[in-house]
């Protein structure tokens, strides 16, 4: 447990760290080019890699490939053959999108106009391929989860904020057309150095070793298990990324600005969820795999119900804080420039309603490390079909009387439905053994905590 305390702390900093500079980059956003058309382009062109790197590095790849790696008696080729696989599948998709760009466009930037979809499609193209090089990172991360190794991805998510901070400051008296070409750039040069960042610790691991190796063993290696638990991986982690995607989606339909709106409410999102689900989540997955592969059930769930009530309590905070706050937060990271009071307003709104789901999404990614570790990714594919075909059903309800409001709150409909989901097949009696009396007086004592932290940090904020 002091281990992986450890990897979580040291986690926790690296997102920490890259979180900061991502806020330091979103109020350049907001300052230099507002929320409008243009920046909805950007918002749109980086969305959809954007998407794939969220799904990719945040769990569906390991939680396939580690499960498989470790059972695979030939490491070596096993990760070489995975590796050339999906890099060649990705590299073909990523030319299909450049070449088909405009048509891309048309169903990514349905609502835009001609004028807006011709300056948006050769952004999507380049932004695009910024997934080719986040794949290799997430690889040679997966590898380096499997050594205990992961300070080097938590920190080098950092690289693409400074990258897109330098390109803001380097455009910020151009057009704002041009401004969104050196951000696409700047796209691409961050994953470059993700991508070199990892290849350095890699080296040093020898896992570049590993794969040489891989490659010149020219032996049969079995990957159907990895083929069979990828895609229900992919889709059983895709849930909260693909709301966040169709919202985009359909905000193209809303006034200008509403995409920004999403983004920038969701960013905010993000921080406690990256902070504290992702980083616990990353830590606790391999190790719960271990345990259950050496038949130690009952030390894998003990050691699940303390991870529970930690990210509970902390998730607890920061949605309190959170909600309480909202519009002090947005108002004090991002209204200058361009960017209004009343843009001010609608991003906290949207925040509020993004934040009625992080329990329920927090959660959730626990709950589901449990299911990948058992082999049910199919299970997992399933509750998020389902909780997604939920986020679907609401949005078209509720765009219609909240707008841009109705697109955030389903999206948290969606989590909440997803919890039921993994709490009914976990079963609830064992759900609600977790409830224990000394667990109950720290949650209303968490509660309480939060209030008045909510309160304090309001009066803090209010004197800027």
């Amino acid at each position: 447990m002091a281990f992986m305390i450890k990897a979580i702390i040291i986690n926790f900093l690296g997102i920490f760290n890259s979180r900061i500079l991502g806020f330091i980059r979103d109020l350049l956003n907001a300052s230099i080019l507002g929320a409008n058309i243009y920046s909805d382009i950007f918002f749109v062109a980086f969305k959809f890699p954007n998407l794939f790197r969220r799904i990719f590095a945040e769990g569906a790849f390991t939680q396939s490939f580690l499960p498989s790696l470790a059972k695979s008696k030939e490491k070596a080729r096993f990760a070489f053959l995975i590796f050339f696989k999906f890099f060649i599948i990705i590299l073909i998709l990523s030319l299909i999108v450049t070449i088909f760009r405009d048509f891309i466009t048309d169903i990514l930037a349905y609502g835009f106009d001609k004028t807006a979809k011709k300056i948006a499609s050769p952004l999507i193209a380049i932004n695009f391929w910024y997934l080719d090089l986040i794949f290799i990172v997430t690889f040679l991360a997966s590898l380096l989860q499997y050594k205990n190794h992961f300070a080097v991805t938590a920190f080098s998510t950092a690289l693409l904020n400074i990258s897109l901070i330098s390109a803001l400051l380097i455009s910020k008296n151009f057009t704002k057309e041009k401004i969104i070409w050196y951000l696409s750039f700047a796209v691409i040069i961050g994953g470059i150095a993700q991508v070199i960042a990892h290849l350095i610790v890699a080296k040093k691991k020898k896992i570049l070793k590993l794969l040489y190796v891989g490659y010149k063993k020219k032996v049969k290696v079995d990957t159907n298990e990895f083929n069979k638990h990828f895609l229900p991986s992919v889709f059983g982690n895709s849930t909260a990324h693909i709301s966040a995607f169709l919202d985009t989606w359909l905000a193209t339909f809303l006034i200008a600005g509403s995409i920004s709106y999403l983004y920038y409410a969701n960013r905010l999102f993000q921080l406690p969820f990256a902070l504290f689900v992702i980083a616990t989540s990353t830590v606790f997955f391999p190790k719960i795999t271990k345990l259950l592969h050496s038949d130690k059930e009952k030390e894998a769930m003990e050691m699940m119900k303390k991870i529970f009530w930690i990210l509970l309590y902390l998730l607890i905070l920061a949605t309190i804080v959170g909600i309480a706050d909202s519009k002090e937060i947005v108002k004090v990271l991002f209204e200058r420039g361009a960017f209004t009071h009343n843009d001010t307003i609608m991003t906290s709104n949207v925040l509020t309603m993004y934040l009625i789901g992080l329990i329920p999404y927090g959660i959730s990614k626990l709950f589901s490390s449990y299911l990948y570790a058992t082999h049910r990714h199919l299970k997992a594919a399933k509750f998020s079909a389902i909780a997604l075909g939920g986020n679907i059903v609401f949005s078209i309800i509720l765009i219609f009387p909240l707008k841009v409001y109705g697109l955030a709150l389903s999206s948290s409909i969606a989590g909440i439905i997803m919890l039921f989901l993994y709490i009914k097949e976990l079963s609830f009696k064992l759900f609600f053994s977790f409830f224990e009396k000394k667990y109950l007086f720290y949650l209303i004592l968490c509660i309480t905590i939060s209030i008045i932290a909510a309160i304090i940090f309001k009066k803090f904020l209010l004197l800027f």
